[in-house]
């Protein structure tokens, strides 16, 4: 019976749309996969635990980070396997401790106590200006060790570093912003890997893995704008 009332719970928790966009993403990863007989399990994994973080983070849901972290050890992997030593700089060096620090945050900030709502925060000019500063020297020191450690695509690498550092901060910060920039950088993804696919044609799994976090970061940034606007007018009458 408990568990009947918290699967009614979870269903009833999204909408229609999300369980169609989470399906849909889903489907679209497995068929995917079996279709160009990929062996590679650990990137079908990678892909599903990805975009199922991504619809609990377009809730604000701290579900969503937790997997998010688990996303970031498994994507480092295939990364370093790769060589492609901007993504394992990234995620392990930059998307996983932020993470931490990110999870501790909405923590600390939940909606009126609701621990299934972060607060949403709305940052003003000086701030991002900070934050695109802070990018830009990180991405300058990074683009000289990706240099030396011979990175492959080293442009899209150094663009990786950039938009993820942005997404990250916003993150923390709780700013609804954090999806633009995560789709921008899902864009910088999809190029980076299909030109790995010239090689391998395994990669494309991950391909479709970031086509689909490029449909669910844009949902994330339209439900979190919706959010912010309900969350706004309820401070308002507290």
């Amino acid at each position: 019976m408990v568990k009947y009332y918290g699967m009614k719970k979870l269903l009833k928790y999204f909408t229609p749309f999300e369980w169609i966009l989470w399906s849909v993403s889903v489907v679209s990863i497995i068929v995917f996969f079996i279709a160009f007989k990929n062996e590679q399990y650990l990137f079908l994994a990678t892909s599903l635990v990805g975009v199922t973080s991504l619809i609990f983070l377009a809730k604000g849901n701290l579900v969503g980070l937790i997997l998010t972290l688990a996303f970031s050890v498994a994507y480092t992997i295939i990364a370093f396997i790769s060589h492609y030593w901007s993504e394992v700089i990234t995620y392990f060096g930059m998307t996983l401790p932020i993470g931490i620090v990110c999870l501790i945050q909405w923590i600390k900030n939940p909606h009126k106590g609701k621990k299934t709502e972060v607060e949403i925060v709305e940052l003003d000019k000086k701030e991002y200006g900070k934050i695109f500063v802070i990018a830009a020297i990180i991405t300058i020191v990074f683009y000289w060790i990706l240099k030396w450690c011979e990175t492959p695509n080293l442009i899209f690498a150094t663009l990786s570093i950039f938009t993820s550092f942005i997404a990250c901060y916003l993150s923390v910060k709780r700013s609804r912003f954090y999806a633009i920039a995560y789709f921008l950088n899902d864009i910088i993804l999809i190029i980076l890997w299909a030109l790995a696919c010239v090689n391998d044609l395994s990669y494309l799994a991950i391909v479709l893995c970031f086509v689909s976090f490029m449909a669910n970061d844009l949902y994330g940034f339209i439900n979190w704008t919706k959010m912010y606007k309900r969350q706004r007018e309820e401070n308002k009458n507290d």
